[in-house]
């Protein structure tokens, strides 16, 4: 059977090398037989800040509407956006504060300490690109993007497992090494399919 893939792309800047990263992994799961889409956050139209929270939600916009139906959709999940001052783009972080909402991704229940999670059955990779060293990411920054991600996102909504591919130094990389890091993640999306 064919896996179901969806990659969400979420540099607001573009071209970027997080595009050349999303390519790379849809070219290697699509490869391996996978049935692949694609969403990049900077083409879709909606409204970054969830005004009113969940208590006054706004009404999801088209593009948004027609993402929660391609997470519904698939079974693996990849996120891949920079890192920037230690966390996502504005625009990934409106993103998933509009689209992960109660009824949609989990359920709170009165005198339940947690909710349903209502994207179980899926799994996630989030390949993150950053300029510094990863170890000073993970070891002096404690790597907030990602701790924000998989332990607050995912694990309420019950995406599990999930997978990091940190890309770091990317500033620094030569044409060389960036041509590397796109072959290895070319070979993650192979596996995957």
């Amino acid at each position: 059977m064919m896996k179901k893939i969806l990659i969400i792309q979420g540099n607001p800047v573009s071209p970027s090398y997080n595009g050349a990263i999303a390519e790379a992994y849809r070219k290697g799961a699509v490869q391996a037989g996978a049935e692949v889409r694609m969403i990049t956050l900077n083409e879709l139209e909606f409204n970054m800040n969830l005004e009113g929270g969940y208590r006054n939600k706004l009404p999801l916009e088209p593009d948004l509407l027609e993402a929660q139906e391609a997470i519904k959709w698939a079974e693996h999940l990849v996120w891949i956006f920079p890192i920037w001052w230690g966390g996502p783009p504005a625009l990934f972080k409106g993103f998933i504060d509009r689209i992960f909402m109660p009824g949609y991704a989990f359920k709170y229940h009165k005198g339940k300490l947690f909710p349903d999670q209502l994207l179980k059955g899926r799994t996630a990779r989030m390949i993150t690109t950053m300029d510094g060293p990863n170890w000073y990411y993970k070891w002096f920054q404690g790597e907030p993007a990602h701790k924000m991600m998989k332990i607050s996102t995912f694990a309420l909504t019950g995406i599990k497992p999930v997978r990091i591919t940190p890309v770091d130094l990317v500033g620094k990389q030569s044409e060389e090494q960036r041509k590397k890091w796109l072959d290895k993640i070319e070979q993650l999306g192979r596996k995957m399919g």
